[in-house]
């Protein structure tokens, strides 16, 4: 279960971080009204990424426990 957690995170983290590239495409070509939904999805993939990976340390830990 726990490792399910961390694909789901890094499933997320790479979300980001093409949202991120993309934002940047964007901005580079002065279409900065793309960029900033592009960046917002960035932000809502980062924060679904840390979510997941606390949930995932804490499945691990207790995982661990037993």
């Amino acid at each position: 279960m726990p490792k399910d957690k961390h694909n789901k995170a890094a499933e997320h983290h790479e979300s980001a971080a093409k949202a991120h590239r993309t934002a940047a495409d964007f901005h580079v070509k002065n279409d900065h009204e793309q960029g900033q939904q592009h960046s917002k999805m960035a932000g809502d993939h980062s924060k679904k990424a840390h979510d997941q990976s606390q949930e995932a340390m804490k499945a691990s830990e207790e995982k661990n426990r037993k």
